[in-house]
């Protein structure tokens, strides 16, 4: 399958990249500086140069494709402005994704986070929350879906707070720059909210199940642990800086704060069943000791 890949190069595009070239896959990669079109080159990916907001360069790639992974996304979350635009734009990109391949039933994989459900684990069949911070990305890859009922395999991997690789990456990664930043290891309120995560290679493999066999309008859960306490994610990240670990108000983590302290476990027992995903590589508090220091 010629596949078209928007982020191709991030933490986790590199990890989906590798993953379907590895399995007889080619392809095509949006980069939008020539540092990526080389890094997407090096890789054994064709480079197809444009930004997420160049939609005419989108919906080329897609229009040359078999089937599209969309895993583009601005990650600006220094002010709720800044969130809006991010969703916003990303929006706008899986419009014309969805535009160019509906009625040809070829695969379109989107990507969100996995919901929280008050009281209990998550899982595949709870809606996306459509409120909040990044409630637009919920509305938008819901809309995507219902496109399936439109001659569209389109297909959602909701991603959990963590993708991690090397100790870096998701939202512990965000806290480990802050705890550099600051010179504290913080979590909001008591810290024993827990954060799902999974390890950007396990993820990988996920993408590449769902762009293959997934049926249209399902969703996937890309969750190997269910939930760590982020008292715990911390602890870990201030012991590799070498700083104190401490409570912090919420606020201090930006429009992402209300976010950062919400209990959030997640559970992909279907996704294992169904797709025959098994996560392999170290989780989340392991991966965590490379931290460099």
């Amino acid at each position: 399958m010629h596949v078209f890949v928007t982020g191709g190069t991030g933490l986790i595009g590199s990890a989906v990249v590798a993953e379907l070239l590895g399995h007889g896959h080619t392809v095509l990669a949006l980069t939008r500086s020539e540092a990526s079109a080389r890094s997407a080159a090096d890789a054994g990916a064709t480079p197809h140069r444009g930004g997420l907001a160049d939609l005419d360069v989108v919906r080329a790639g897609a229009a040359q494709a078999d089937g599209v992974i969309h895993l583009a996304f601005s990650n600006d979350f220094s002010s709720a402005d800044a969130v809006a635009r991010s969703v916003a734009e990303e929006t706008a990109a899986l419009t014309t994704l969805g535009e160019e391949l509906v009625g040809s039933d070829r695969p379109l994989v989107t990507v969100s986070g996995t919901p929280w459900v008050p009281g209990r684990l998550s899982t595949e069949s709870d809606p996306l929350p459509t409120d909040g911070p990044v409630g637009g990305r919920g509305r938008t890859v819901t809309a995507i879906l219902d496109l399936a009922a439109q001659g569209l395999r389109s297909t959602a991997i909701r991603l959990p707070r963590t993708v991690h690789h090397e100790g870096e990456g998701g939202f512990a990664g965000l806290l480990t720059a802050i705890a550099r930043q600051t010179g504290v290891s913080g979590y909001p309120g008591d810290g024993a909210q827990r954060w799902p995560a999974v390890h950007a290679l396990d993820a990988a493999v996920l993408f590449r199940l769902a762009l293959e066999s997934a049926p249209a309008g399902t969703a996937w859960h890309a969750v190997a642990d269910e939930g760590d306490a982020v008292r715990d994610i911390v602890t870990v990240i201030g012991r590799r800086l070498g700083v104190p670990v401490e409570s912090v108000p919420e606020d201090a983590f930006g429009p992402l704060g209300a976010i950062f302290a919400m209990d959030q476990p997640s559970s992909s027992a279907h996704t294992r069943q169904a797709l025959g995903w098994e996560p392999s590589h170290p989780s989340l508090l392991s991966d965590l000791e490379n931290i460099q220091p």
